[in-house]
């Protein structure tokens, strides 16, 4: 019995000591350490909101609103109709579709995860998801509608009377643009993504990338792509020139398009564009705010030679590409809401 314990005790710390080896060698792993000093692991809870606590009856309101039709004059278009939630948060367009089925000017950034970017749209006009919530439901081009015909549908269907009462219970007119906005953002804060192979890794499991990932993560690193897309999103958290080196041709970048210029009027914003979170991204095609390249190697052959001053190998394109494919994670999974009838007072749509 004695020497039966003796070996148990010894076997036991023997595993200890392995354990404790493995996670020296984990701990001292020269990449995950240098990842880890540029970007964050996304995390599983819902993130803080500025001036909008994000309740359980907001998020639900929220979800109906972003799937509903009704917000646009035509009664066609919702929220998601350009960032469609089985698409990535993004419709696979070169430029979205609206009104009259007309063509917008820029490709739809995704919604997934977009409350971590530092503002929204890629020219950062809207400095918040509350913000971009109004944009395009009063947008011409796309929902063409109007804080007023909004109202006018909302408060003639009682049981949307009743959710925003729920969602806004200190408020003496609780159905109003502002929380139309404020219900939307707090659905869009939940569609995060967590538990890529790139957190995984962050968090420390070595073997959540492959060796080719892990090349393509330090090329990424070493060759500057990291510069502009870093941080808990891997982008979205500043502005930069498209063609830091080397402007890309009309075909990619469209000369009447000159990004944040049109925002700040400021010479120096010519063609800048804010950075977009590169999370998803093997999800989200076709590329850049004019939607013009569909394939995802094209397009980090594109930012080699435009942003970095560098022709990139097959071999190097192929490894970022791979390591692009670990940031995609978990997809939100929204049960489609049922949305409550019109009535008769219920505003008809607006074709024309």
């Amino acid at each position: 019995m004695t020497h039966t314990l003796k070996a148990l005790a010894v076997g036991t710390v023997s595993a200890i000591g392995a354990l404790l080896v493995a996670g020296s060698a984990l701990a001292a792993d020269p990449l995950m350490d240098r990842a880890r000093d540029l970007f964050k692991p996304l995390p599983a809870s819902i993130p803080v909101v500025k001036d909008n606590a994000v309740t359980r009856e907001k998020i639900d309101l929220g979800k109906m609103l972003f799937f509903e039709p009704r917000l646009s004059a035509s009664g066609i278009f919702s929220c998601n109709s350009c960032h469609n939630l089985g698409l990535g948060g993004v419709d696979g367009l070169e430029t979205s579709v609206g009104h009259g089925w007309q063509k917008g000017p820029r490709n739809s950034p995704t919604v997934l995860n977009a409350v971590l970017n530092v503002a929204q749209f890629w020219d950062g006009r809207a400095e918040d998801l509350k913000a971009q919530a109004k944009g395009p439901i009063q947008a011409g081009v796309e929902m063409n509608s109007t804080p007023d015909r909004v109202m006018a549908v909302l408060t003639s269907i009682p049981t949307y009377k009743t959710k925003f009462a729920d969602a806004f219970p200190n408020e003496k007119n609780p159905v109003s643009f502002d929380n139309v906005a404020k219900a939307i953002e707090a659905f869009e804060a939940t569609l995060t993504t967590p538990a890529a192979p790139f957190d995984q890794f962050l968090e420390g499991k070595a073997d959540a990338l492959n060796d080719q990932q892990k090349a393509g993560l330090a090329l990424f690193m070493d060759k500057g792509c990291s510069a502009c897309h870093n941080g808990v999103n891997i982008g979205g958290q500043d502005y930069f020139p498209f063609g830091v080196i080397e402007k890309p041709g009309a075909d990619i970048l469209p000369p009447g398009d000159k990004g944040r210029f049109a925002v700040t009027k400021t010479a120096d914003d010519e063609y800048v564009f804010r950075s977009p979170t590169l999370r998803n991204v093997a999800l989200t095609a076709p590329y850049f705010h004019s939607g013009k390249v569909w394939d995802l190697r094209q397009a980090v052959a594109v930012m080699g030679s435009s942003q970095l001053g560098a022709k990139l190998n097959e071999t190097e394109i192929d490894q970022i590409t791979a390591f692009l494919h670990s940031l995609t994670g978990q997809q939100p999974r929204v049960e489609y809401p049922i949305l409550p009838a019109s009535l008769p007072t219920t505003p008809q749509p607006m074709l024309r």
